[in-house]
C-alpha cells in the first residue's frame, strides 16, 4: 500500500513518540528523546530500516480509535474465525518511560496473529546484535544503545529480525513490551503491562479532566490538546513542533525539514491555547522552558532550540534513507537556528505579557530578560531578516517581521503601564510608532490592495492575517479587510490558504507545497474578528474534517488529492485549531465572558 501521512497515529509518553500505521506497523520511534536517533525508521525508508508489524494472518477488516481522553490506541481486527483487539501505548509515570507496550486481546472465536520485528539504531542504519535473555525475551545491542523485547508469545530470531506466530482465543491477553536503555547499564527492569495500562489510562484521563473548553467540536479540541501534551517533553516543559523529520511538503520534493525542536514563533499561540482551555501547569512549564532557552545575551537569541534549550542544531542529511515515498533529502538538525528572524522578539514579549495578563505570576528575572531583548531590538529592527517562514532566498524587509517588532515594543509599553515595571517607556513608544508608520507606508500596496510579503514586493503572504490578531490594526480597518479579501482570493488552494505562492516568491527552494493548515485557521479567526460568525463556523467545521480518523493533523494539506503533507502530527496546526475554537466560542458569548486573550486584545 502506498504510504499516506494520514494513515499514522501517535503514541507517546511525554519524552518521545512513535508513529503507527493503519496496518498496525510501528514505523517511527526515536529513543530516548524526541530528537534522538530513530530505532524504527521505515517511515522514511523500508522495512529494513526498522519497523514492528503486528497483524492477523486472515484479516478481513480493522478499525481503530483512541480511548477517550488518552493516547492509548485500540485497534479491533475482524477475521473469518474471530476478532481481536490490539492495544498500543507508551506507559506514563516515573520509571515507566522508554517503553512501548502492545497487548493482543482475543474478543471472539480465535484469531491467528503474526509479528515481525526489525530494530535498527541510528535512523535505520545499524543492525544490532540480538541475543536471547531470560527465556522469553531478546536483547538488541549496538554501540551505546540497547533494547529489550519481552513477549507473551513464542518469538524466534533470524538474520537481524524477530518473528513469531500465535493464536488468541476470546479472553486471551498476549503482551509485548519493548524497553530501551544504555548498553553499558543493566537490563531495564520488567513492568507489569496490564498494571501499566491501567496507570497510563488513569493518568491521561486525570490530565484531560482539567480541560475547561465547552465550545464547538469539543472532542476534536480535546484530541488536539492531547496531541500537544503528547508532544511535550516532560523533563523541561518544551513542546516539539512535530515528532518527525523530513515528511515532505510535496511528495518527491526537497522541502523536508527536521521539526523535532521548539520554535519561539509558537510561543504565544501555544500559551494561549493551554491557558484558555484550563492547562495552567503546562502553560507555566512552557513559559519556564522559554525563559531558560532565551536566557543569556539578547544578541544570541535563536528562533529555534533543542528540547532542553540546546542551541547547536547543525543540519545534515542522511544518505541511507530514501525518504518518505522517495522524497529526498532526509534531514536531521535545522539550519534555521542560525537565521535572523525579527518576529521572535515579538513572540517572546507577547508570550510573557499574555502569561502575566492571564494570571501567571510575573518575575523580576523575566522582566530583566524582556528589557534586554527590547533594548537589543532597538538596534536591529531596521535590518532585513529571513522572516517567519525561514526562507532560504535571502534576507528581506518582511512585513510580518516588522509587525512583530512592533508587538515587542507594544507589549513592553503595556507591561510598564499595566504591571508597573520599570523601563524607558517613552523611548519604546517612539520606536513603536515609528515601526507602525513604516509598515503602513511601505508594507501596504494600494495597487494590490493588501499588506504584502515584504517592502517593495507585490507578493501576498498569509502571515498578514496576523495583523489584526496581534492588535497592530483593528479588524474594521479597510486595509485589514482588503488584505483578508486579497488573501482569500489569491492564496486560496481549493478552500484552504497557502503561506505564499511559491511560484512568485524566491524562497531558495524548488517545487511547491500544500496549503498551510495554521494559515487556514488564521483566516477563520479573521472572519470571527470581522463579525462573519456563521461563515467562520462553516469554515471551521470544514477544517476539522481534514484531520485523520483519529483526529490528528499534519502541517499542510493537498486538497486536490485529499492528502496530508509535512511533518506529523504538527503542533502548530493543533494549536491553531484550539485557538480558533476558543475564539468562536468566545464570540458567541457576551464580551466580558470571552476566554480568548487574543480576541480581547485585538477587538
Amino acid at each position: 500500500m502506498t504510504k499516506r501521512i494520514e494513515d499514522y497515529a501517535l503514541l507517546g509518553d511525554c519524552e518521545s513518540a512513535a508513529l503507527i500505521g493503519f496496518d498496525g506497523t510501528i514505523e517511527w520511534l526515536c529513543w530516548p528523546r524526541f530528537d534522538s536517533g530513530a530505532v524504527f525508521a521505515s517511515l522514511l525508508g523500508d522495512d529494513d530500516n526498522g519497523c514492528w508489524r503486528l497483524a492477523a494472518k486472515d484479516e478481513k477488516s480493522r478499525r481503530r480509535a483512541y480511548r477517550e481522553g488518552t493516547l492509548i490506541l485500540d485497534t479491533v481486527i475482524e477475521t473469518s474465525t474471530g476478532s481481536a483487539r490490539v492495544i498500543d501505548f507508551m506507559p506514563l509515570g516515573p520509571g515507566n518511560t522508554r517503553r512501548l507496550v502492545r497487548i493482543v486481546e482475543g474478543l471472539t472465536g480465535e484469531v491467528a496473529m503474526e509479528t515481525g520485528f526489525r530494530l535498527r539504531f541510528d535512523y535505520g542504519l545499524i543492525v544490532p546484535w540480538i541475543t536471547r535473555v531470560d527465556g522469553d525475551g531478546f536483547e538488541a545491542i549496538a554501540g551505546p544503545d540497547k533494547a529489550v523485547l519481552t513477549s507473551g508469545a513464542p518469538i524466534e530470531a533470524e538474520g537481524g529480525r524477530l518473528f513469531g506466530s500465535f493464536t488468541v482465543k476470546a479472553g486471551d491477553k498476549v503482551p509485548f513490551i519493548l524497553a530501551h536503555g544504555a548498553s553499558y547499564q543493566p537490563v531495564p527492569p520488567a513492568i507489569d503491562p496490564f498494571k501499566a495500562l491501567d496507570q497510563t489510562e488513569t493518568a491521561w484521563r486525570e490530565w484531560t479532566g482539567q480541560c475547561t473548553y465547552d465550545g464547538p467540536h469539543a472532542e476534536i479540541v480535546r484530541r488536539s490538546l492531547i496531541a500537544l501534551k503528547g508532544l511535550t517533553y516532560q523533563p523541561t516543559g518544551a513542546i516539539v513542533a512535530a515528532p518527525t523529520t523530513s515528511l515532505p511538503e510535496a511528495i518527491g520534493g526537497e522541502r523536508n525539514w527536521d521539526y523535532r525542536f521548539c520554535w519561539l514563533r509558537d510561543a504565544t499561540f501555544t500559551l494561549l491555547a493551554l491557558m484558555n482551555t484550563g492547562f495552567r501547569f503546562e502553560a507555566e512549564e512552557w513559559r519556564t522552558w522559554l525563559m531558560r532557552a532565551v536566557a543569556g545575551s539578547a544578541q544570541q537569541v535563536q528562533i529555534v532550540y533543542g528540547i532542553a534549550g540546546e542551541r547547536h542544531l547543525v543540519e545534515s542529511t542522511i544518505p541511507w534513507l530514501p525518504g518518505f515515498r522517495n522524497s529526498r533529502p532526509v534531514r536531521i538538525g535545522n539550519a534555521a537556528a542560525g537565521q535572523l528572524q525579527l518576529d521572535i522578539f515579538g513572540e517572546v514579549m507577547d508570550a510573557l505579557y499574555q502569561s502575566s495578563k492571564c494570571g501567571l505570576e510575573p518575575t523580576r528575572e523575566a522582566w530583566h530578560l524582556q528589557r534586554n531583548l527590547v533594548e537589543y531590538l532597538e538596534r536591529i529592527w531596521r535590518l532585513p531578516d529571513e522572516g517567519l517562514w525561514e526562507v532560504r532566498g535571502g534576507a528581506r524587509h518582511f512585513v510580518h517581521s516588522k509587525v512583530m517588532a512592533w508587538v515587542a515594543f507594544d507589549r513592553a509599553v503595556k507591561s510598564v503601564e499595566r504591571f508597573g515595571v520599570e523601563g524607558p517607556v517613552e523611548r519604546w513608544r517612539v520606536a513603536r510608532d515609528e515601526i507602525h508608520a513604516q509598515v503602513c507606508a511601505e508594507g501596504y500596496d494600494g495597487t494590490v490592495g493588501a499588506f504584502v510579503q515584504s517592502y517593495g514586493s507585490t507578493a501576498l503572504d498569509a502571515s498578514a492575517l496576523l495583523i489584526p490578531i496581534v492588535g497592530f490594526l483593528p479588524p474594521c480597518d479597510p486595509r485589514v479587510q482588503s488584505t483578508v479579501r486579497a488573501i482569500g482570493d489569491h492564496l486560496r488552494s481549493g478552500r484552504l490558504i497557502r503561506r505564499y505562492d511559491t511560484k512568485h516568491t524566491d524562497d531558495g527552494l524548488d517545487g511547491g507545497e500544500g496549503a498551510f493548515l495554521a494559515c487556514s485557521f488564521w483566516y477563520a479567526d479573521n472572519l470571527v474578528l470581522q463579525g462573519h460568525l456563521d461563515e467562520a463556523e462553516d469554515y471551521f467545521d470544514y477544517l476539522v474534517t481534514l484531520g485523520n480518523d483519529v483526529g490528528l493533523f499534519a502541517e499542510e494539506y493537498d486538497e486536490a488529492r485529499g492528502r496530508m503533507l509535512g511533518n506529523f502530527p504538527q503542533a502548530f496546526s493543533h494549536v491553531a485549531l484550539v485557538n480558533t475554537a476558543c475564539n468562536l466560542a468566545a464570540a458567541r458569548k457576551p464580551f466580558e465572558e470571552r476566554a480568548g486573550a487574543t480576541l480581547r486584545d485585538a477587538a
